[in-house]
């Protein structure tokens, strides 16, 4: 009877301790002077105006460049169902907060995790910075740390967005598969 009970509440306990590990490792921010602040796409409201959680991610970029954390500021997205350009919208908000657009740099074909890594690896290397800080919610700075990782950015700092709402539980749930694909794929 012991090792059924063990065997039906193991899965739910592997899931607790990975959604813990997550949640631990996106809260507890690795801020250290970097080159760039690269700020991950997330969805653009229908009048065109960045998502309450896209904005707290620029704010927190915004924030970074003020203390003179990041020297420039990457912003990457694709075009969502709205079709608005992610990349283009946060740059045009970062400018509206009195960021001089030759301390932005636009990707607007980061249509996934991987995407933004690979792409701001590329922007990096041609600009010769070589050090960077994913910005995100979270719970989804562990993968965007091994993506950028895995893309060849060998200083990769975090920092968290401070916005909190109730879909975050579905998205920590999310982010268990999703870091076990990226784990496995090496």
């Amino acid at each position: 009877m012991k090792r059924l009970i063990a065997l039906i509440f193991a899965p739910f306990l592997l899931l607790a301790a990975s959604a813990s590990a997550i949640v631990i490792d996106g809260l507890n921010d690795r801020v250290e002077k970097a080159d760039v602040g690269v700020v991950l796409g997330s969805m653009v409201m229908p009048d065109g105006t960045p998502s309450p959680r896209l904005q707290a991610r620029l704010d927190r970029a915004v924030e970074l460049h003020g203390q003179g954390i990041i020297d420039f500021i990457l912003v990457s997205g694709g075009t969502g169902k709205e079709g608005f350009s992610e990349g283009k919208v946060m740059r045009d908000y970062l400018v509206a907060q009195n960021i001089a657009e030759d301390r932005i740099i636009t990707d607007e074909f980061g249509n996934t995790t991987r995407d933004t890594a690979i792409n701001a690896a590329g922007l990096m290397k041609e600009r010769s910075l070589s050090s960077a800080i994913a910005i995100s919610q979270y719970f989804h700075l562990t993968r965007s740390r091994m993506a950028f990782r895995d893309a060849g950015i060998a200083q990769v700092g975090t920092a968290h967005a401070r916005y909190f709402e109730g879909r975050d539980l579905y998205s920590i749930a999310r982010e268990i598969p999703a870091l076990a694909k990226y784990w496995l794929a090496g």
